[in-house]
Order: structure tokens, then C-alpha cells, then sequence
């Protein structure tokens, strides 16, 4: 399972929130809960032109059980979500929920 290029994870996220998305750089998350680890990997940091509510966002990938597929996330970065481990946080709360 291959993880998507920073080419893939802009174009995702310009897809699904549109404006421009420029690379900042990658920060390592590790997201763990009761001493399980429920995510771990890179999250790359974009700066956003000519988006209405923001201008960073975050965007990762991780992969859908069952498949050989993974699926990007893109989040914006808007209160109360204000670092890369926030946006892994409100991703794996909101899978949680549904």
C-alpha cells in the first residue's frame, strides 16, 4: 500500500476545499489512545491562498480496513482544530461517530 505523494495530498485537498494549497512541511503525529496507537504517520501542513475561512490546512493519509486502498484526509485548520494533531484528532472522533 503506497502512500500518496505531497502532489496527491494537494490535489486532494484543493478538490475537496478548493483555494490553492502550497507544501509547508511534514509533521510527525502519533495519536494514541488507553496506550493503543489509532494512528501514527506524517501530516503534511499546507498554506492555503484564496480560501474564505483559512489559510493552513492539514492533509494525510491512512489505510481503509479491509482494502488496499487508503484514504486522504484534507482539514482545514479553523477553531478549534489549530495543529496537525488536532486535524488527526476531529479525523478519527468524527470515523468514530459514524
Amino acid at each position: 500500500m503506497t502512500e500518496p505523494s505531497i502532489e496527491e495530498l494537494t490535489q486532494a485537498f484543493e478538490r475537496q476545499h478548493g483555494g490553492t494549497a502550497t507544501p509547508l512541511q511534514a509533521v510527525h503525529v502519533k495519536e494514541a489512545f488507553r496506550g493503543q496507537t489509532l494512528w501514527e504517520g506524517d501530516v503534511q501542513v499546507f498554506q492555503i491562498s484564496d480560501h474564505p475561512k483559512t489559510n493552513r490546512a492539514y492533509a494525510w493519509s491512512a489505510p481503509i480496513k479491509g482494502s488496499t486502498k487508503r484514504r486522504i484526509y484534507a482539514v482545514l485548520r479553523i477553531a478549534p482544530i489549530d495543529t496537525p494533531q488536532a486535524a488527526v484528532r476531529a479525523a478519527i472522533a468524527a470515523e468514530s461517530r459514524k
